[in-house]
């Protein structure tokens, strides 16, 4: 008898195990949808990565540029930068949760790392503007004149400086949070773009959309230097993580291509294919598979970083520019 129960229980366990497996696997998450914002039509396609189809269109304001997510993950922020709006978006679901009104000209937006600024690049008015961020709302405490055209920011990780690029004065800018002024400016190549900066906080990647590759700056003194530059390809203009903390990616819009950089040597040590025009980009979480927008080409190109090639395009909207997952590498 006692044999009998035992039999039982051991086979009502594997039961239980096999059930709770098969639960686990039909309630799992779906992939997080793969948002590429097409800032010529003021809208956003959402990309299903299961079946490689665009599943809807976000409606937004005029020219979405640039998405930073939230720090407590809730939300996708998408910067319509004519439409002097944001859009908030699920980045589960692709559900739009609440469109904020006057915040001027946002092209390029951050978090600072403590999570206390919301900082915006005012592209085409000439200034960047600092935030309060409460966990819910902005208020605007000031706004700051930089130079001709500021494009692209980065937050160095103590929240204590950031640095944005001045596309048609060819400039590089730091900017003191705390006082939200300006320390220093130094003169780069033609049409800086994105910025990059190393772990440490003392060396910047600045991506030259009018040159052949990506200046290096010591950021460490009173001053940036310039130190070295990178010949990746014309067109160098936006970065994204590997996700080891020393390589990133750097996409190459006239040369059509991405380059792979090392950022202690500071030698590119890989290049791959990328055809019409690449942009903003994103990496796939196990960190093989890159996300480009095509500007040119209107659609999502998918890179395999192993073979070196285009594995997939997808038809996106017009000027394809942003592009985002929650499924990616370690920033």
């Amino acid at each position: 008898m006692v044999a009998v129960f035992v039999k039982f229980l051991r086979n009502s366990y594997g039961l239980a195990v096999l059930l709770a497996s098969l639960w686990q696997t039909a309630v799992a998450a779906p992939p997080a949808p793969i948002f590429v914002l097409n800032s010529l039509e003021a809208n956003v396609s959402v990309i299903d990565p299961a079946t490689w189809t665009e599943t809807s269109r976000i409606a937004t304001g005029k020219e979405p540029h640039h998405l930073y997510l939230t720090p407590d993950e809730h939300s996708l922020i998408i910067a319509n930068a004519l439409g002097d709006s944001l859009t908030f978006v699920d980045p589960r679901t692709a559900q739009v949760q609440r469109t904020v009104r006057g915040i001027v000209d946002p092209y390029q937006l951050q978090f600072s790392p403590d999570m206390k600024w919301f900082i915006t690049a005012a592209n085409r008015l000439n200034h960047v503007d600092f935030y309060h961020w409460d966990g819910t709302d902005l208020t605007l405490v000031k706004r700051v004149p930089t130079g001709k055209t500021p494009s692209h920011l980065w937050i160095d990780s103590k929240s204590s400086t950031v640095y944005s690029t001045m596309q048609d004065s060819d400039e590089l800018v730091a900017i003191d949070i705390a006082t939200q002024t300006i320390q220093w400016r130094v003169k780069t190549g033609a049409l800086p773009a994105d910025i990059y900066g190393t772990p440490d906080d003392r060396l910047l990647f600045v991506g030259l959309t009018g040159g052949e590759g990506v200046e290096v700056y010591d950021v460490s003194g009173k001053e940036g230097r310039l130190v070295r530059l990178i010949k990746t390809g014309k067109g160098a203009h936006a970065f994204r993580s590997a996700g080891d903390r020393r390589h990133i990616y750097v996409s190459n819009r006239v040369a059509n291509t991405i380059s792979k950089i090392d950022m202690q040597t500071q030698e590119a040590v890989a290049h791959y294919p990328a055809p019409g025009g690449p942009d903003c980009m994103d990496v796939s979480a196990d960190g093989r598979f890159i996300y480009v927008g095509s500007r040119w080409a209107r659609k999502l190109t998918v890179i395999d970083t192993v073979e070196k090639k285009v594995v997939r395009q997808i038809p996106v909207g017009k000027s394809p520019h942003g592009v985002w997952t929650l499924d990616h590498v370690r920033r």
